[in-house]
């Protein structure tokens, strides 16, 4: 399911880079799983204090930490500047987002592979 929402999140926005197309996203997927797995439990406990005071809103920071630590030890993968186009249509409307490289990228990355899993999620169960 990873590779499926990393695929979306890659189509949606840009900014996410695969060098081998196919073979790099689903290598990514199995490192990000990987990394989800074994050290974003980590992260989280290090990160316990500032998400209970925060009730829980830096959580995002965990998955940008991971994120990030999948992109430094992937050579095929690459996180660049985000770039979302936006939405309009009739009832609702979702301006554009452009941020350059960095921990806001990675941060908007994070909060956009959490919501399109959340909903994918979601619309399987």
């Amino acid at each position: 399911m990873e590779a499926v929402v990393l695929f979306l999140v890659s189509k949606i926005t840009e900014g996410l880079n695969f060098q081998n197309g196919l073979v790099s996203l689903v290598i990514t997927a199995i490192g990000l799983t990987g990394a989800s797995l074994l050290i974003k439990p980590i992260i989280n406990l290090l990160l316990l204090p500032l998400n209970l005071l925060t009730f829980g809103f830096f959580r995002f920071l965990t998955n940008a930490i991971t994120l990030f630590l999948v992109d430094l030890v992937l050579v095929q993968f690459s996180v660049g500047g985000f770039f979302f186009k936006g939405y309009r249509g009739e009832l609702i409307v979702i301006p554009s987002l452009h941020l350059p490289a960095g921990p806001l990228s990675y941060l908007a990355f994070s909060f956009f592979l959490s919501l399109s899993g959340s909903l994918i999620y979601w619309l399987i169960n």
